[in-house]
């Protein structure tokens, strides 16, 4: 072999040895501390950061947003091992707290609240501290022990203790407060009856989602207060979601994907009770209202002509106070109950649909020793707007005596027809929840049980 050629392999060996050793040495400096020796250093940068923020931390903790809301605490850390702590989880008063902190290792590095404060009502276990029957000795599950993760562009991420090992866990980020969080903290209460909603913005609450020029829309369902969560459907789906207050708005998780964006805070419009989050490139989501609804179902399909019977019904008390009443149901029987003896009210309004007997007929019940009345109608099935259409086909008393009747029996018996839909909730009772609509979009809905 001439020498040229044996010289050219030999730099090229060289120079591989040289970059073989350079990657082994590249190697061992990533590996150059102990497990200990890292969560050490984790430790300590858990506990420099914390001092880090002026006025301290804010974090909005979900502890199950398959079932619960969230609950806005901020925590002031001091170099001693204190921590003043307040959050919203009373809905009256949001005092301020001190208590103790410690920064532990275990497999990780974790933030632990070890005397009781503000963050430990979420996790206790009392019968009376349970948001539903379904928590009895389970609280709010909360938790009071962070698995500290490392940072985020100035966040702090952790996870619960009590979750850690689900891998569809949430992430509790902290945030930098500021001092307005501190003063404004009450004001999450301010959000809660935009929350609940009153329909007088319009007869139906829904969820619209758009991505760009693509729309699709969901009916937004009752909001319970204790659990602060919610849920949105339409005809195939059925979708929970936690809420969290904040003084302008709320915040939910899941978040909500349009297109490759997640969305999930959301500002309150005064002028129209709306709540908008908005993304990039036209995405955003709003919960509106609406006199037309957002979910248009089949279910009138199974009170047409031809099914078997089947009776709805308003029933007060239980129903009176219903979310899903729109306001010009709620004046229409207010009205009814004005007109009565103070003795009197009216106890059901019920819709028999194909009784073998007498057919379809409205009937209406009073407390107080009043006599039914009975209103008998024809029925026929608007295929095109998915609407059952009433008509007036007798009563059982004089016009005198249905007079007090007249204006709620007409929202009944529009020309147009009414959308029927069995909602996804349940109301004080376990029996399905069916609302009537006036397809006249005229702002009347009135919820009934399936009887």
């Amino acid at each position: 072999m001439k020498i040229k050629y044996i010289f050219r392999y030999l730099v090229v060996a060289s120079l591989m040895l040289h970059f073989t050793a350079c990657t082994d040495t590249e190697v061992e400096q990533k590996f150059d501390k102990t497990p200990t020796e890292r969560l050490n250093a984790q430790k300590s940068e858990l506990q420099e950061v914390l001092l880090t923020s002026p006025d301290g931390w804010k974090a909005v903790y979900f502890t199950d947003n398959k079932q619960l809301g969230g609950f806005t605490h901020l925590f002031k850390f001091t170099a001693d091992g204190k921590v003043e702590m307040a959050s919203d989880f009373n809905t009256t008063s949001t005092p301020k707290f001190t208590s103790d902190y410690d920064i532990q290792l275990g497999s990780t590095v974790s933030l632990v609240f070890t005397t009781k404060n503000r963050i430990h009502l979420l996790s206790d276990s009392s019968p009376a501290a349970a948001p539903t029957a379904a928590l009895r000795g389970k609280g709010y599950l909360g938790d009071f022990q962070f698995l500290y993760y490392g940072q985020d562009n100035g966040q702090l991420i952790f996870k619960a203790n009590r979750t850690a090992g689900d891998s569809n866990s949430s992430e509790i980020r902290f945030v930098k407060a500021t001092s307005q969080d501190w003063d404004d903290l009450s004001k999450n209460f301010l959000m809660i009856p935009n929350v609940i909603g009153s329909n007088v913005f319009g007869a139906n609450r829904g969820l619209e989602i758009i991505d760009g020029t693509t729309k699709k829309t969901y009916d937004f369902n009752p909001y319970t207060t204790i659990t602060r969560f919610g849920s949105y459907t339409d005809i195939t789906s059925n979708n929970g979601i936690g809420i969290g207050y904040s003084p302008n708005g709320i915040v939910i998780s899941p978040a909500i994907k349009v297109g490759d964006q997640m969305l999930s805070n959301f500002i309150f419009n005064s002028a129209d009770g709306s709540f908008t989050a908005t993304g990039t490139n036209g995405a955003s989501a709003s919960i509106k209202y609406s006199n037309t609804p957002f979910v248009i179902s089949d279910d009138y399909k199974n009170f047409a002509p031809g099914q078997p019977q089947r009776v709805v019904g308003y029933i007060a008390p239980n129903l009176t106070a219903a979310q899903s009443n729109s306001v010009l149901c709620r004046n229409l029987i207010d009205k009814i109950n004005a007109g009565l003896p103070a003795t009197q009210s009216l106890a059901r309004v019920q819709v028999v649909f194909n009784n073998a007997v007498n057919g379809t007929y409205i009937q209406y019940l009073f407390n107080g020793g009043k006599a039914t009345i009975t209103h008998f109608v024809t029925t026929e099935v608007n295929e095109a707007n998915k609407t059952i259409i009433l008509t007036d086909d007798g009563w059982t008393h004089n016009a005198a005596t249905i007079a007090i009747l007249k204006d709620l029996d007409a929202q009944l018996t529009n020309p147009e027809g009414l959308y029927i839909k069995k909602e996804a909730f349940t109301i004080v009772a376990s029996n399905k929840i069916y609302t009537l609509a006036n397809a006249s979009n005229n702002g009347f809905r009135i919820t009934t049980y399936q009887l």
